[in-house]
């Protein structure tokens, strides 16, 4: 049970992965959580987080939201953005992490879920059998306000980060500097 805990890959944020690398690697689609993996909780998107969105869809890869917020949120999210969504996700049941796949009309090994939490993000990934990369979750506006589950978190990668058989499963894709305004 604990290793659909383990994610493939653990690194500090969305804008520190090799995408291009991703690519050829085999990956065609990634799927996104929002809240706390592309922006904080509630927040709307950012240029810097739309320009990251273009540059991925430009290096050819298929993109897709994966989100348990409503309709309304994801919408205001995506206002500069293309991207299609799945809404009320019911995370971490694979349903949906499935139906993503599919209507990106990919197989579950060519697509890779990123997330910033284990027990609805990387849970669900694995059990749908999609490799994935967990992101330090960017916080809450009031850092105060830290949930038992990130503690519980914190246990579950200390182990993850012993453990060789599970960690590192995609290879070396964090970069160290983050890519913003690159065109």
């Amino acid at each position: 049970m604990l290793k659909n805990l383990f994610p493939y890959e653990y690194v500090e944020s969305v804008f520190t992965i090799d995408y291009k690398k991703l690519y050829e690697l085999g990956f065609r689609g990634i799927i996104f959580d929002l809240d706390n993996t592309l922006v904080p909780h509630g927040a709307n998107s950012t240029d810097e987080v739309d320009l990251l969105i273009k540059q991925i869809q430009n290096i050819g890869f298929k993109l897709y939201i994966l989100s348990d917020n409503g309709k309304k949120r994801i919408e205001r999210f995506l206002t500069n953005i293309n991207c299609p969504y799945i809404d009320n996700a019911n995370k971490p049941n694979p349903y949906n992490f499935l139906k993503a796949v599919s209507e990106m009309k990919l197989k579950t090994e060519n697509t890779i879920y990123i997330g910033d939490q284990i027990f609805t993000d990387i849970l669900g990934a694995n059990r749908s059998k999609i490799p994935n990369i967990l992101v330090k979750y960017i916080g809450y506006y009031d850092n105060k306000k830290i949930g038992i589950k990130r503690h519980i978190e914190k246990i579950i990668l200390k182990i993850y980060s012993k453990s060789k058989k599970y960690k590192n499963r995609i290879g070396n894709i964090e970069i160290k500097e983050e890519i913003k305004n690159e065109q």
